[in-house]
């Protein structure tokens, strides 16, 4: 079976894909349904992305973020709490000045604060990807056969489960700079799972960053154990939003 792992991108979406018998390769698509239209029908895909959104944002997320962060120790601040489908959906146009993006942050922490017990904003950092949550939700609602393929993951957790259970001792970044140190030591847990150093030490493709081709490299290693039956979700079993899309982080 094709195994993907994904992870948001400058440009989009990056892929890094395994096809039976053959090595990795990694690809940037414009937009999640072009990428899931390049698979194969049963390919088996884990994406760092959020999936399956909340009506009302409780203390600590959906469900899955609380019971995750225990794990990470140093790194659990990677993982933040999603607000509510309202605060993602309140502001869908695009941005042509900073002006606009302050502004629909603003009236997107607002919307955040009436949809959340006790009432919270959003973060600059999340409303980043609210764009690319909602691109995976559309999917998810008009192609409901997709939920059996397509799974939400996380690296930190993902690297923490494939690390026996023991969370990555170096950050990722510092202070929004690749951290090179965290990404070595990434690197050589990867390897230990079956990469080769010169895979994972390639120039990205185009559109993409570093740490966006470690995250999605690990995302794969994910979708195999989902496909294989190792992956375990959190919660388990997963809850499901009002739509019936699942709401677990796997790992």
């Amino acid at each position: 079976m094709t195994v993907v792992g994904v992870d948001g991108c400058k440009a989009g979406w990056i892929a890094v894909r395994r096809d039976p018998g053959a090595a990795p390769s990694a690809a940037v698509f414009a937009s999640f349904a072009a990428l899931l239209d390049a698979l194969p029908a049963d390919a088996t895909v884990a994406v760092d992305m959020p999936i399956g959104l909340p009506d009302v944002s409780q203390k600590g997320g959906r469900g899955p973020e609380a019971l995750v962060r225990p794990l990470l120790g140093n790194r659990q601040s990677s993982v933040f709490a999603i607000p509510s489908r309202a605060a993602l959906y309140a502001h869908t146009d695009g941005f042509t000045t900073i002006e606009a993006w302050h502004a629909a942050h603003r009236q997107a922490s607002e919307v955040a604060k009436a949809s959340s017990d006790p009432p919270r904003g959003v973060s600059i950092q999340a409303f980043g990807i609210f764009a690319k949550i909602r691109e995976i939700d559309a999917v998810l609602i008009a192609r409901p056969e997709l939920r059996r393929r397509v799974f939400e993951s996380h690296p930190e957790v993902a690297l923490c489960r494939l690390n026996g259970d023991q969370a990555m001792r170096l950050p990722k970044k510092i202070k929004g700079a690749v951290n090179p140190a965290g990404m070595a030591e990434r690197k050589a847990l990867l390897c230990r799972h079956g990469y080769v150093r010169g895979f994972l030490d390639r120039t990205p493709p185009r559109g993409a960053a570093a740490d966006d081709f470690l995250d999605a490299a690990a995302m794969m290693l994910i979708a195999g154990r989902i496909a294989s039956g190792e992956a375990r979700p959190f919660p388990d079993p997963p809850l499901a939003d009002r739509f019936g899309i699942p709401v677990a982080i796997w790992a």
